[in-house]
């Protein structure tokens, strides 16, 4: 009896700490948990489609194709291609995320011949005349952004977590972005 009430009270002292997590702390902490299950995953390619529809209900669609690297100190690349429609054919986006610092991009435009690098304070301008900006396609790093946690629900049979991330760079296009983050495989 000793012993599984010293067990229990174990278990209560070392859990406390997570229990006492403000909303802020525990989004930080979910926030981290995340992207640590992303680390080490060297390189990857794809091919996606993004459809476009307009206040009429008209699509239009873009075809593309990515491949991106990690690299050894949490820098990467990520090469985006543009292979449909035909007058974006070509066009593409290279992407040199930094652990320390913004990312670079750069835009090539076929059409020009020429690679345009994309500003910092012009990232969260659309692109390709899409819903995205470069900020969203460019990818986000831990840092970036403040968190809270909101609350937890189910969504589609699965538990979430409700989250909310805050910019900090003034530049972003974003106040607040919400997520619903898997509970099991985030």
């Amino acid at each position: 009896m000793v012993k599984q009430l010293t067990a229990g009270l174990l278990a209560l002292v070392l859990a406390a700490p997570v229990l006492a997590e403000t909303p802020e702390e525990k989004g930080l902490r979910i926030a981290t948990e995340g992207q640590d299950v992303g680390d080490g995953w060297i390189d990857s390619s794809n091919n996606m489609k993004m459809v476009l529809i307009n206040k009429n209900g008209k699509t239009t669609s873009r075809e593309m194709h990515s491949s991106a690297i990690e690299g050894e100190n949490d820098d990467g690349m990520m090469l985006m291609v543009f292979d449909s429609p035909r007058d974006q054919k070509g066009t593409a986006l290279l992407t040199h995320s930094h652990p320390d610092a913004d990312n670079d991009q750069w835009l090539y435009l076929p059409a020009l011949k020429k690679v345009k690098k994309i500003a910092s304070k012009a990232k969260s301008g659309p692109f390709l005349g899409s819903e995205f900006s470069f900020e969203d396609i460019g990818g986000a790093k831990l840092e970036d952004y403040t968190y809270k946690w909101i609350r937890d629900e189910e969504l589609n049979g699965r538990k979430v977590w409700v989250m909310e991330a805050y910019p900090i760079n003034k530049y972003s296009g974003y106040t607040k972005i919400v997520s619903w983050i898997d509970q099991e495989d985030h």
